[in-house]
């Protein structure tokens, strides 16, 4: 299982790499086409780096008519493409294919309209997802999703996968917050979906394309929701001797009414590791932490920081601390938002899981994990966004020892497999990739996969876009639909032009 299972390679396509290149910049004299086996060494791999593969070439589009032509040409050639962002995913779902032009979209990086009155700002996919909460956060907003990984994860990429972060409990996911996008589709057409009103009519389109993992169209403008600073905020950082006991507060914090703008939970190893690298001011003497962070009117905070701490010290807590500044505010989440790379200060190699479960079933999904562990040999760090039930267990590994990558990745598979079975999903933020892709069947139905495949085949029929990902089996559209390519395309022939 060290590589995953991806399409054969089109020799044909692979023979025809100079004559590929050659024509992008023909096509496209702005664009930056790169085919040095050195330089492509840089686009082998994701942030899932146990997968490797380099692409044909890689093309960097500066702007949306180069977009469109590149994809217009691949569909004529019938080359394939995958698409990328900051290349941070963590489920493959930008590993590239050895016949297949890597489209990257770091060049898409300008922010090109705030509207305060609107609560907007619109941004090519480029732009980092920190970004854009620096750009307004002096007029006194900011956007809401934030990824552990916000300073370095575009926009665009969180739009591919769906991207929470640590208040996404409160505020919502990115498809809670995004309102309007601009795409190429797999033909060269671009489209516009939503704009900066709310609630079109119609087919939501725009909540199918969010989170489609790159399957669907190529992202080339982004329009986000604004919200307002919270005027005030504050962090109660709670100790607790066992995981079962830390997860009994999550669960009384949400049945007293209470929604915290952040609910994290780490255990003793992530604890650890967070601290030795942060000094974020963790306690060293418990096995679970958590931080529950409330925000708005002072008046309010204060009553709700009041009854969290009630909560936590009935459910037991050691230790309980209330951030009595910004700055300490700031230093929790320092600690919780560091925690993956502090966990390379204790193994050489991680395998971050992302899976998501009912949050009563918390303690008994921690110590199946436990179990687990024992089981394979391998020890697990786990971090947890606690309110939303969504899971991210840290298996230990060390690469260069022959098997522990292979035990990582079955350690990994149960862990998915025990989050469908207590009734929840593969994955919360993520996304599938090809991580996940052969897990599908655990939680969807044939019936449902070829509900699914249908859709991507009505966009993309040639299944030229990021094949191999999501989809456990890559089938041809006749065979999914009962159509052939042109009969799909002519059954489709007033997608919208703009």
């Amino acid at each position: 299982m060290s590589q995953p299972v991806m399409p054969g390679p089109d020799t044909s396509v692979i023979t025809r790499k100079d004559e590929i290149a050659r024509d992008l910049r023909e096509l496209c004299p702005q664009a930056v086409v790169i085919v040095s086996p050195a330089e492509l060494r840089a686009y082998e791999t994701d942030g899932l780096t146990a997968y490797r593969q380099p692409p044909l070439l890689t093309v960097l589009p500066s702007d949306t008519g180069e977009v469109s032509r590149i994809l217009r040409y691949c569909h004529e050639q019938e080359v394939r493409i995958v698409p990328r962002g900051a290349g941070t995913s963590l489920s493959g779902g930008a590993l590239p294919l050895a016949d297949a032009v890597l489209l990257a979209m770091t060049r898409f990086d300008r922010i090109l309209d705030i509207d305060l009155d609107n609560r907007t700002a619109t941004v090519q996919p480029g732009v980092t997802n920190l970004a854009i909460t620096k750009a307004v956060e002096g007029e006194g907003f900011y956007y809401a999703p934030d990824p552990s990984s916000q300073i370095a994860c575009t926009i665009g990429g969180n739009v591919a996968e769906n991207a929470g972060g640590v208040h996404c409990l409160k505020y919502g996911l990115t498809t809670n917050n995004i309102l309007g996008l601009e795409m190429v589709l797999v033909d060269g057409s671009v489209i516009r979906l939503g704009g900066k009103h709310l609630d079109p009519d119609g087919y939501d389109l725009l909540g199918l394309m969010i989170g489609s993992e790159g399957l669907m169209g190529v992202v080339t403008e982004v329009t986000v929701r604004l919200l307002p600073a919270p005027p005030c905020a504050r962090a109660v950082l709670a100790g607790f001797d066992t995981a079962e006991d830390a997860g009994r507060c999550v669960a009384e914090i949400i049945s007293a009414g209470i929604i915290p703008a952040g609910m994290e939970m780490m255990d003793r190893p992530a604890i650890h590791a967070a601290e030795a690298f942060v000094k974020a001011g963790y306690p060293l003497d418990v096995e679970a932490l958590l931080i529950v962070e409330v925000d708005g009117p002072e008046v309010e905070v204060d009553d709700l920081t009041a009854r969290v701490r009630r909560i936590a010290t009935d459910c037991g807590a050691r230790t309980l601390r209330v951030s009595q500044s910004e700055e300490e505010r700031l230093r929790f989440w320092a600690g919780r938002k560091a925690a993956f790379p502090a966990v390379g200060r204790i193994s050489p190699d991680y395998y971050c899981m992302d899976g998501t479960i009912p949050r009563n079933r918390l303690p008994e999904v921690l110590a199946r994990i436990e179990e687990m562990s024992r089981q394979y040999g391998l020890d697990c760090a786990n971090v947890f966004h606690a309110g939303d039930g969504n899971l991210h267990p840290l298996i230990l590994y060390d690469a260069n020892q022959a098997d522990e990558l292979e035990r990582a990745e079955h350690f990994g598979a149960d862990i998915l497999r025990l989050c469908v079975e207590v009734g929840g999903v593969l994955t919360g933020e993520h996304g599938v990739g090809v991580e996940k892709r052969d897990l599908m069947p655990e939680m969807f139905s044939e019936t449902d996969l070829k509900v699914q495949e249908r859709v991507k085949c009505a966009l993309d029929p040639g299944q030229l876009l990021n094949p191999g990902k999501v989809f456990p089996q890559l089938k041809g559209c006749g065979e999914i639909t009962g159509f052939s390519v042109r009969e799909i395309e002519e059954r489709f022939p007033d997608i919208p032009r703009f």
